[in-house]
């Protein structure tokens, strides 16, 4: 690989080798059906996964649908959330995005980006997520903290704002691979190339990243 290979032959490569180094990667996030994927998405924001898998199983047990989330006002969602941080905005969104499934969707959760989108506190990140994890379809790149952090590290993206790395991400690897390479970016930022201290001497797909040290 020359060593200053651009964006487009290295996304590739980096895509096929995350996939041999986390090959089980998959959503963080503890669901049983989109209801509550979308609702625990929505409670990630700005919260580890980790931590919105704690109070899940408890706010799923008293809300089991879109139609008890919708039948309650936002003060009954907050103690359930309230560790996930920003818990009345988050509680506010979610018992909105239910009262409009049960009013224009029946309580369902939809297909389309377009249509996710029009749900309070739902983003193309949240949408994104849904839709592929929960319905096998690839409307767009997941862009968290990790993928956005990797892709300027990785000289995938030289943009900061979400969208616009996204849109780049897109334009590197075919649209069956779209999630696949945003799930895999994130496990490699949290396994090694973190925030603050980022493992490079010790990083597998050292000779791809235009970063490392050694370049």
């Amino acid at each position: 690989m020359p060593r200053f290979a651009g964006a487009r032959q290295r996304a590739p490569l980096i895509l096929e080798r995350l996939g041999e180094l986390y090959p089980d990667a998959t959503c963080s996030l503890d669901w049983r059906n989109p209801y509550e994927l979308l609702v625990a998405t929505m409670l990630s924001a700005q919260c580890t996964d980790v931590r919105v898998n704690l109070v899940t199983p408890a706010l799923f047990e008293r809300f089991p649908d879109a139609a008890a989330a919708a039948a309650v006002e936002a003060d009954a969602v907050e103690p359930y959330v309230k560790s996930t941080g920003f818990y009345r905005n988050k509680a506010k969104h979610i018992v909105a995005a239910c009262r409009l499934l049960v009013e224009h969707h029946g309580g369902a959760v939809p297909r389309t980006m377009e249509e996710l989108l029009l749900l309070p506190g739902v983003a193309r990140k949240t949408a994104s997520v849904v839709l592929a994890w929960c319905y096998g379809i690839n409307a767009g790149v997941t862009v968290d903290t990790h993928v956005s952090r990797l892709s300027q590290r990785l000289g995938l993206s030289r943009r900061s704002d979400p969208r616009t790395i996204e849109l780049d991400l897109m334009r590197l690897v075919p649209q069956a691979d779209w999630q696949t390479l945003s799930i895999r970016l994130i496990f490699h930022g949290r396994a090694v190339c973190t925030a603050r201290k980022p493992r490079c001497l010790d990083c597998p797909i050292a000779e791809l990243c235009p970063s490392h040290p050694g370049r």
